[in-house]
């Protein structure tokens, strides 16, 4: 066995902007809502993007030895069911992001090539993206090193563009540009003569909260990075302060050149792109073939990080016996090989049903594909918050390296969250102006059929175990921190007793 590769912290911030950032969550979110969209990001940095880091590097220092990150991280206060429970459901709602994320590498090449946007039929863009995702499975099972080289090329470019476009927006406005949409506060309101509900808000909230998130996928990094875990904080909370201001800013900045209603799903990123070069006098032509080659790579860098990590997180550290040890044995590179591929025999079917919806739009097809995989990217993170909150309630004496505050602040915070998460995901999972049987089928029957599945499998598991190793089949279901709590507070009464405690 080859020994692992490690990582430097640039590596692991442009990481961070490729799981987290990209430009088109700037441009899904104004095409919906326009300028409000900015306040909204801003908004969901300061109580949710910012929090939920500091949260995840709370568990990092929890679980220094954990390979997958989120399982660990839940065990620790719910145990063993609802941490299988919560690496299921963030590999099955991951399942779905590639439905989203996966048109769009062959919506960007078109552009990339053509400069212009060509018409794809959807039914050959799921074809494609059978391909492409088959290549990219194959490359993510070479481990961190190997996927670091292909997010920090795609991710730097992305920000870098990002930069650009705020500077050329600041300079335009310098410049006595009329903005193409009303850039003050009173155009930054929810106008329902717009067609534009309270309820749709709620929707697109939830893109919103999608759109600042994904840090805790690069928790299954933490072995593979140098400096450890002070390293990690560090990286994160720049990273999340730096992606939450480039949202809020791009987004305002936005209506500079393009007016909301002349940008859609599909070509908004290219159209604002050209605005602001032809106000500048240069090519709008060439600078969609540019904007095209930086969005084709970022998004595959993109697609790296999220083939590889959430197959980690489920299948590298669940309880041995759970599933067949070919199934979940990893390579020298700490991968689930086999579990990669089974993921890719899954996706392969859902690749086909959005475009039953969709008919031959490829803007169609996108916005069914967002709104679910928005709605169901709020799963995982409202389960890490509950094991969170279960954490400071019940476990708080467990001892780590940092703490989010006080034991009445982080309940606070996490109380908040869930709320706020169940209402963004009912909103997100019944929207407005989508077919009901499309609803019903891909949004709720999809939902209930994986969950239910992954809650029967592993009731089998402990039906099994506790017919083996009732004592073992106990450990298994009980919090990992409830050992580590209870010693750290007898062990703070007997210090408080006056007695003499030596630690290891």
């Amino acid at each position: 066995m080859t020994e692992r590769k490690n990582i430097g912290g640039f590596i692991l911030f442009t990481m961070v902007i490729a799981a987290v950032f990209n430009f088109r969550n700037v441009i899904n979110n104004y095409v919906a809502i326009g300028t409000l969209a900015a306040p909204a990001f801003f908004i969901a940095t300061i109580i949710y993007f910012i929090p939920f880091t500091l949260i995840i590097a709370e568990f990092v220092s929890l679980n220094r030895n954990s390979e997958s990150g989120v399982y660990q991280w839940v065990r620790s206060s719910l145990g063993g069911r609802w941490a299988f429970f919560t690496a299921f459901c963030y590999w099955f709602v991951n399942l779905f992001y590639f439905i989203s994320l996966l048109p769009l590498i062959i919506v960007y090449a078109t552009y990339m090539i053509a400069g212009k946007g060509v018409h794809v039929e959807t039914w050959a863009i799921a074809v494609i993206s059978i391909v492409i995702f088959f290549i990219a499975t194959w490359i993510s099972t070479h481990g961190a090193a190997w996927i670091g080289k292909v997010t920090s090329f795609g991710a730097t470019l992305m920000l870098a563009m990002a930069l650009v476009f705020i500077v050329a927006a600041v300079l335009a406005l310098f410049g006595g540009i009329t903005a193409a949409n009303d850039l003050s506060i009173a155009g930054m309101k929810l106008d329902p003569s717009s067609g534009l509900t309270t309820w749709a808000f709620l929707g697109t909230l939830s893109w919103i909260i999608q759109g600042v998130g994904g840090a805790e996928s690069i928790g299954v990094y933490l072995n593979d990075l140098r400096g450890g875990a002070k390293a990690f904080v560090r990286t994160i909370v720049i990273a999340g302060i730096t992606i939450g201001l480039i949202y809020t800013i791009g987004t305002w900045l936005m209506a500079v050149f393009v007016d909301k209603n002349d940008v859609n799903y599909e070509n908004g990123v290219f159209v604002t792109m050209a605005a602001a070069a032809e106000h500048f006098g240069i090519s709008g032509s060439f600078t969609i073939r540019i904007v095209g080659v930086i969005m084709l790579a970022a998004t595959l860098g993109g697609l790296m990080i999220w083939t590889s990590a959430p197959v980690k997180i489920f299948f590298s550290e669940i309880p041995k016996g759970v599933f067949g040890e070919k199934l979940v044995a990893l390579n020298e590179q700490g991968v689930p090989v086999r579990g990669a591929w089974l993921q890719f025999a899954i996706v392969v079917p859902l690749l086909v049903i959005p475009t039953l919806g969709a008919g031959s739009s490829v803007d169609a097809l996108l916005k069914i594909v967002i709104n679910m995989t928005a709605a169901t990217a709020l799963l995982p993170p409202a389960l890490i918050l509950i094991a969170y909150w279960k954490l400071r309630k019940t476990y708080d004496a467990a001892g780590r390296s940092f703490v989010m505050g006080g034991r009445r602040l982080g309940l606070t915070i996490a109380s908040f969250l869930v709320i706020l998460f169940a209402i963004c995901f009912v909103a997100a999972t019944f929207p407005e102006d989508q077919a009901l049987w499309l609803t019903l089928v891909y949004n709720v029957g999809g939902v209930v059929v994986f969950l239910g599945a992954g809650m029967v499998w592993y009731q089998r598991y402990i039906r099994r175990l506790r017919a083996q190793d009732p004592e073992a089949a106990e450990r298994e279901l009980r919090p990992s921190a409830f050992e580590q709590s209870a010693a750290n507070a007898a062990q703070d009464a007997a210090v408080g007793q006056g007695d003499t405690v030596v630690s290891a």
